[in-house]
């Protein structure tokens, strides 16, 4: 018999009994933050369950982990305690048993309604990597840009490409986006040396003292930074031209795991993490991955084009606010850099959907030619079929418009994949972290999970319901939704949105 609440959920809703996402939420304005786990048409309210002592497992039983303002803590006790957690939520919010259903004023005190709350970014996210995983995307990007004699580098089949993100510039769903400005308004280079040394000590005594000043200033709607249009031409400043989505999804450690689009992607939140220098095995790496969430990855794609080589994306990536950059001494004296900045660049949904839930979903994946090295070779290779959606609607329309319908299950590189790779090194990644999918394209034309493939880089128009668009416009607001269906219930992840404002005069 399927496992039935006692809270009447809707056939459609994205957050039946057999999900219970994590998320943190204020149930009213003045509130403080507090973990919470989406039900029906409510938010269960865990420091409640808590503090009414009714989690009687050995892991949990003590714990203040749901008393904190964030997930990191429960993220981090790992698997065991999530288990745990998952079979005492179930049990307390199940038809059949009476603790919560027939307590009156604890429901009053634990059950929210969704429509009241104000939801938060689940983690405190302390480092942000974006991979590149996708071979439909990969191909595409490669048509683009190189050309159909070499579409998809060498290296690509051989590890799963990534670059390391800016983890303060990602935002929970519903945030608007703002295109930002750049300005460049001071570069001095002082140099000091002592005359009275000979060559050979100045090279060793050489001080070498340094100070840029360079300020972002007035991020606003229009993202600007330098873009190189045409070729021969100087390069362009101002308001990015070619602003886009990536569909994604996340991975939130222990290691984590999210999705992120806009490119279309997801991406992964980190659970327990792994000590430095200590790779993580990559049959183990599933127990590093706590859930997904949705993830929007909004990219300039004119500046990206332009700033990208030879170090991967930068401005292109990470939008809105204010960076100073930094005074640095070298020789003997120390190094010292001072990076201050404060972006908007990356949407992802507010509940992480954990691996327990999806794995009803699992599925094949993708067979991997060349095999890939022992590091990276899974026993069971896996990964889950989640249906994506991305929505745009411009400012003038009421109604949404869909313009990509991709799946999880295209990922060239698994979750797992991903993981193990960024620890191979001996990074030591840690609770809260996020690890992005990168765009998640499928084989179709209406699967591609970027404006730039949609739109082949500007050469064609996309409609939507008759309003034309190559790239993202002000006003646009863009929405993802993934879900999977099972026998009379659909997992979900809810949305993950954005709107695309102006820049200020």
């Amino acid at each position: 018999m399927a496992l039935k609440s006692f809270i009447e959920v809707h056939p459609d809703s994205h957050f039946p009994i057999q999900n219970l996402p994590y998320g943190v939420f204020k149930p009213q304005p003045g509130s403080s933050p507090r973990p919470g786990v989406a039900i029906g048409d409510y938010v269960l309210d865990l420091s409640e369950i808590a503090s009414a002592a009714l989690f009687h497992g050995p892991l949990l039983n003590n714990s203040d982990c749901f008393h904190q303002p964030n997930l990191n803590k429960f993220v981090s006790l790992g698997r065991p305690a999530w288990k745990e957690a998952r079979a005492t939520l179930q049990k307390l919010l199940s038809a059949t048993e009476p603790t919560l259903r027939d307590n009156a004023t604890l429901r009053e005190k634990s059950l929210v309604p969704m429509s009241r709350v104000e939801l938060l970014l689940p983690v405190q996210i302390g480092d942000y990597t974006d991979f590149f995983s996708s071979l439909h995307h990969t191909k595409n990007c490669g048509l683009i840009f190189r050309g159909p004699q070499n579409p998809v580098l060498e290296n690509w089949y051989h590890l799963p490409v990534a670059y390391h993100g800016r983890a303060s510039s990602v935002v929970i769903s519903g945030t608007d986006i703002v295109r930002p400005r750049l300005e460049v308004r001071l570069l001095i280079l002082t140099w000091f040396y002592s005359k009275s040394m000979c060559l050979s000590y100045f090279l060793r005594y050489l001080h070498f003292v340094g100070l840029m000043f360079l300020k972002l200033s007035n991020f606003a709607p229009s993202k600007l930074g330098q873009a190189h249009p045409t070729p021969g031409s100087p390069p362009y400043f101002g308001p990015s031209r070619k602003l886009d989505f990536e569909l994604e999804m996340v991975l939130l450690h222990y290691f984590s795991l999210l999705v992120k689009f806009l490119v279309f992607l997801q991406a992964t939140i980190v659970g327990p993490g792994n000590d430095l220098g200590k790779p993580v095995d990559i049959n183990n790496a599933a127990d590093h991955i706590f859930g997904v969430v949705l993830m929007n990855d909004w990219s300039a794609r004119d500046i990206q084009a332009w700033e990208y080589i030879p170090l991967g994306p930068f401005l292109g990536k990470n939008f809105e606010g204010k960076l100073l950059v930094y005074s640095c001494y070298c020789v003997n004296l120390p190094l010292r850099s001072l990076i201050i900045k404060h972006c908007v660049g990356t949407t992802i949904s507010p509940w992480i959907v954990t691996l327990e839930a999806l794995e009803p979903f699992a599925c094949e994946a993708p067979k991997q030619d060349p095999p890939p090295l022992p590091y990276l070779t899974e026993k069971v290779s896996k990964n889950y079929d989640v249906a994506l959606e991305v929505h745009i609607k411009p400012a003038e329309h009421e109604k949404p418009s869909v313009v990509t319908r991709s799946n999880l299950k295209h990922l060239y590189w698994t979750l797992t994949q991903q993981l193990a790779h960024h620890t191979i090194n001996g990074c030591n990644l840690r609770p809260g972290d996020l690890l992005g999918t990168g765009t998640i394209s499928g084989p179709e034309q209406e699967s591609r999970g970027c404006l730039l493939e949609l739109t082949w880089n500007g050469q064609n128009t996309l409609s939507l319901n008759g309003v034309d668009r190559k790239f993202l416009e002000d006003g646009d607001e863009v929405t993802f939704t993934g879900y999977c269906k099972g026998d009379g219930y659909t997992i979900g992840f809810g949305k993950c949105s954005g709107r695309i404002i102006p820049s200020a005069p």
